[in-house]
């Protein structure tokens, strides 16, 4: 339990957003979510309104560094539109000027990320849109419509190939960009067979391509929870255009995956999340060094923050990197407010890497 003097720095209304979201992870049986509100209809614009968080850790507003993690900013979103919200998978431009998000209702989100030097200041020029199948029809129920990650399989946010990652039905299915518009499905990974038995509500939860190393290009996924009692996550490396091939990252106290990015020297860092009714919702960025993404490999990786109440956080799901103006390291979060605009919120945080070993994502420890 945390001490007095730090439980006195969180207010009411942030644990509040705790047990929300802790009650929509951890829904009762016959599935209260599936009510969510269907994708949007069509392509529209959207205003999105922010806020700043100008400090990370409540009542400490002198910190700045935490761990290998430096601050940058982070910003409350929010939007008159309905469809807004639930945002769970994120990819970042390579300069870090853009953003594509999608949602666990089957929408996805473009913006331009505007900046004062390097604090996140805005979203302009906004749009968001359905997920479509191949046939260019709405996915028209729950179990279909639930994309909970996403990654850049080749090209870019105007011109590429995403890949979406959905539970209840499990599936990775590819997605081409043409004009910064998401098209319908031309198709999509083949899972391996055990991923048949992953859980309703905590299939494929994490998707990353490799960006150096020597899998360079091998896409990688892990399972928000399949660990079938080996203590360890489920995760998948699909190796030139090859069969998936299981590698395994320890279970540490309970935390779920909720996504992972991949940095430039082949490593990758996973953001996990961790709630309980009395405890609210933590969060945490682990390492897995290159030298331990490969198949067959169990591993423990490196924690590299672990948060909770007394830190600007809510329900964490997306994680992207992208290069800094000097060529810095940066990570970018995003929640997943449940649209529940009551008491979740939608936070995008950024943050630079500032540990050499973790940006070349070195060799494990000996």
């Amino acid at each position: 339990m945390a001490p007095a003097s730090r439980l006195s720095c969180v207010d009411r209304r942030h644990v509040l957003r705790g047990l929300a979201a802790a009650a929509a992870l951890a829904p009762a049986p016959g599935h209260a979510e599936d009510k969510d509100r269907p994708a949007p209809a069509g392509i529209e614009a959207i205003e999105v309104n922010t806020r700043p968080i100008d400090h990370f850790e409540r009542g400490r507003s002198e910190a700045t560094r935490f761990g290998p993690l430096q601050f940058r900013g982070g910003l409350v979103l929010s939007s008159p539109s309905a469809d807004f919200g639930g945002w769970s998978g994120l990819v970042m431009a390579p300069d870090g000027h853009r953003l594509l998000a999608v949602s666990d209702v089957g929408s996805w989100m473009t913006a331009d990320v505007g900046y004062a030097g390097t604090r996140p200041m805005r979203l302009e020029r906004a749009r968001i849109g359905p997920l479509l199948d191949s046939g260019g029809r709405h996915l028209d129920s729950k179990k279909e419509a639930d994309a909970e990650s996403v990654t850049l399989l080749d090209g870019d946010l105007r011109r590429g190939t995403l890949l979406v990652g959905f539970e209840r039905h499990h599936r990775i299915d590819r997605y081409p960009i043409r004009d910064g518009i998401v098209q319908p499905s031309d198709g999509g990974l083949k899972l391996p067979a055990e991923a048949k038995r992953m859980p309703n509500n905590q299939g494929i939860e994490a998707l990353a391509v490799l960006k150096g190393g020597r899998y360079a290009g091998a896409v990688v996924a892990f399972a928000e929870r399949f660990t079938r009692g080996s203590g360890y996550h489920t995760g998948w490396l699909w190796i030139g255009g090859g069969e998936p091939q299981r590698f395994q990252l320890q279970d540490i106290e309970g935390f779920n995956i909720t996504d992972a990015a991949a940095l430039p020297g082949g490593g990758l860092i996973v953001l996990e999340r961790f709630f309980r009714w009395t405890e609210g919702v933590k969060m945490r960025l682990r390492l897995i060094p290159a030298a331990e993404v490969a198949p067959g490999v169990r591993t423990a990786g490196r924690i590299l923050f672990q948060g909770e109440s007394n830190y600007e956080i809510d329900n964490m799901e997306g994680l992207a990197v992208h290069k800094g103006p000097s060529g810095e390291t940066v990570l970018t979060l995003i929640s997943d407010d449940n649209f529940n605009h009551f008491l979740q919120r939608t936070v995008l945080l950024q943050f630079a890497l500032v540990d050499d070993d973790v940006k070349r994502a070195s060799p494990p420890r000996t």
